[in-house]
């Protein structure tokens, strides 16, 4: 069983992509140490900094969130799917089977990523804006978007967070100012 782990988004290591379109700051990832062809669960912070195709992960379930910039427009070459992600903090999700491109819609855009195996895991992904109890979950990320806010008894302030897996654990967030937000990822068995 392991416990709770604080993180900085400003400490997390950039890993550049391969295709040189962007950069990744893994959160966490389950089991720890795993690969991109074997985790279960995956919680990343991308910069996206060009033009160009999504790597394809079949058998994942994706959920990506605007935090700054320009944004992204998403599409399929089939025109299944057409989506602008261009409001901030608000989560889109896909499958990860999709053969997705993307455009900017200006500048470079830094995007909260969540990716789980299909079988395995499910993500329940949510932006609150206000006091609220976090329902129980074995793996998870709380991240302070904007302001500081109170994680049971843990202080976060803007750009920290908490990961925790393989312990079920439930919260009570509590904001510290009427801007606040907090990115809540509870990874559930599926």
């Amino acid at each position: 069983m392991s416990s709770v782990f604080r993180f900085s988004r400003a400490s997390l290591p950039a890993t550049p992509w391969k295709n040189g379109g962007g950069t990744t700051r893994e959160v966490a990832s389950w089991p720890q140490g795993a690969g991109l062809d074997s985790f279960g669960w995956r919680v990343s912070i991308a910069t996206i900094a060009a033009a160009g195709p999504f790597s394809v992960f079949a058998g994942v379930d994706r959920s990506i969130t605007l935090l700054e910039g320009d944004g992204v427009r998403l599409f399929t070459y089939d025109g299944r799917i057409e989506h602008r992600l261009d409001v901030p903090l608000q989560p889109f999700a896909f499958s990860g089977d999709e053969p997705i491109d993307c455009t900017l819609l200006g500048g470079a855009s830094n995007d909260f990523n969540v990716m789980t195996r299909r079988g395995q895991w499910r993500a329940d992904v949510r932006v609150l804006d206000r006091a609220t109890a976090i329902e129980a979950a074995p793996h998870g990320v709380l991240l302070a978007l904007r302001g500081a806010w109170r994680l049971d008894d843990e202080a976060c302030s803007e750009g920290e967070g908490l990961q925790w897996s393989d312990a079920t654990r439930a919260w009570h967030a509590t904001p510290e100012g009427a801007d606040a937000r907090l990115l809540a990822v509870r990874i559930l068995p599926a």
